[in-house]
C-alpha cells in the first residue's frame, strides 16, 4: 500500500511537471494589433459549423446576431435560412422558425441527436448510434431508415447532413459518406473517408461545382471523377473554387488543390489553431494564444497580428469575420 502512494505520488509530481512545462506558439515578429472588431449582446457559449448559441440565448450565424431566442439548455444542431434545428434536454429534435415566430415543430424522439438538416419538407437526421433516417416535415412521418456501426467515440465537431437537390448526403459517425436518394429511399452508394477506429466521424463537408471535399481528423477526400484521399491531423479545413487550405496538430498550414495534390506548407512550431478562413487573396488563421497570421494563398508570405481573446475562448468562423467570447473581428 505504501509503494502504491508512493508510486501514485511520483506520477502525480511527474504529470504536473510535465504540464507546467507545456510549449506554447511565440512569434518573433508581431505587425501590430488587429483593431477592426465589434461586440455581442452576450458571450458564445455553443458552436457548429453553421451558427452558434450566446450566453443569453440568441443565435448568431454567419452573417450576424439575430433577435431569436433559443431556450436555456437546448442543443444547437444545425441552423439555415428556414429553420433553428435543436435538441431539447430529452432527446427531441425541435425546429424553431427562423422568422423568429412560435410554430415550432417537435420530433419526439427521446434518445440522442448526432447531428441534422432540413430541405423542403425532408428532415434529414443521424442519430447518436448513427443510425440515418429521413422524415416528412409535415406529416412527422418515417420515410427512410439505415442502421450502421455504432461509434466508439467521436469528436465533438460532427457535420450535418448535406443535400444536392433529391440527394442526401450522411455524414456518419464510422467515417463514411452514405448518400441516399430522398424520392426513391433507397442508398446510391457509400464512400469511406477513413477507417480510424476512434474519432472517426466526419467533421467537416463542402461541394463546389460537384467537387466534393470532406474530412475527418484523420483524413481528407476529394471527390468528382475520381477519388483522393491524403492523411493529416486535421484541425481546421476551409475549400475554395482554388483549392483547399488546412491546419494541422503539428502547428502546419498547408494548401492542397482541389484533387489534393500537395502545393505548399508553413509550419509555425507549437502553434495550435482554432480557425481558418480563406477571404479574397489571403489565408487567415487565428491560433489560440492570440495571434492571427495572414497568409499569401501560397503561403510564401505572411503577418501576424496580436488579437484581443483568451486561450479558452469557444470560436465561430462567420462570412469574414472570426467570432470569440464576446467580441468579433473582421477579416472581409
Amino acid at each position: 500500500m505504501k509503494l502504491t502512494t508512493i508510486a501514485l505520488s511520483i506520477g502525480a509530481v511527474l504529470l504536473l511537471s510535465g504540464c507546467s512545462q507545456k510549449e506554447v506558439y511565440k512569434p518573433e515578429n508581431v505587425k501590430g494589433e488587429w483593431r477592426n472588431a465589434g461586440h455581442l449582446s452576450a458571450s458564445i457559449t455553443q458552436t457548429t459549423q453553421t451558427a452558434a448559441l450566446l450566453d443569453n440565448g440568441r443565435l448568431l450565424t454567419k452573417d450576424g446576431e439575430k433577435n431569436i431566442k433559443v431556450p436555456e439548455e437546448y442543443r444547437l444542431l444545425n441552423a439555415n435560412d428556414a429553420w433553428i434545428i435543436t435538441e431539447s434536454p430529452e432527446g427531441n429534435l425541435v425546429l424553431f422558425p427562423e422568422n423568429g415566430s412560435d410554430a415550432k415543430v417537435t420530433f419526439e424522439f427521446k434518445r440522442q441527436i448526432a447531428a441534422a438538416s432540413i430541405q423542403d419538407d425532408i428532415v434529414a437526421v443521424l442519430f447518436g448510434n448513427n443510425e440515418m433516417a429521413l422524415y416528412s416535415l409535415e406529416s412527422k412521418k418515417l420515410l427512410f431508415k439505415e442502421r450502421a456501426n455504432a461509434p466508439i467515440a467521436v469528436d465533438s465537431r460532427i457535420a450535418n447532413p448535406y443535400f444536392i437537390k433529391e440527394l442526401v448526403l450522411f455524414l456518419t459517425l464510422d467515417g463514411k459518406i452514405v448518400i441516399v436518394n430522398s424520392e426513391l429511399k433507397q442508398v446510391l452508394r457509400s464512400v469511406v473517408v477513413s477507417s480510424d477506429e476512434y474519432f472517426n466521424n466526419i467533421t467537416y463537408l463542402n461541394v463546389i461545382d460537384n467537387h466534393l471535399v470532406a474530412s475527418t481528423g484523420t483524413a481528407v477526400l476529394a471527390l468528382s471523377q475520381k477519388e483522393a484521399r491524403e492523411k493529416y491531423e486535421i484541425r481546421n479545413i476551409a475549400y475554395t473554387a482554388e483549392g483547399i487550405w488546412l491546419t494541422t496538430k503539428q502547428g502546419e498550414v498547408i494548401a492542397l488543390s482541389p484533387t489534393l495534390q500537395f502545393k505548399a506548407k508553413k509550419k509555425f512550431p507549437f502553434a495550435h489553431f482554432v480557425g481558418i478562413s480563406v477571404q479574397n487573396d489571403r489565408v487567415y488563421v487565428l491560433e489560440q494564444q492570440g495571434y492571427m497570421m495572414a497568409l499569401t494563398k501560397n503561403l510564401l508570405a505572411y503577418d501576424i497580428y496580436d488579437v484581443d481573446m483568451d486561450s479558452d475562448n469557444k470560436i465561430f468562423v462567420g462570412d469574414g469575420r472570426f467570432y470569440f467570447d464576446d467580441r468579433y473581428i473582421n477579416i472581409k
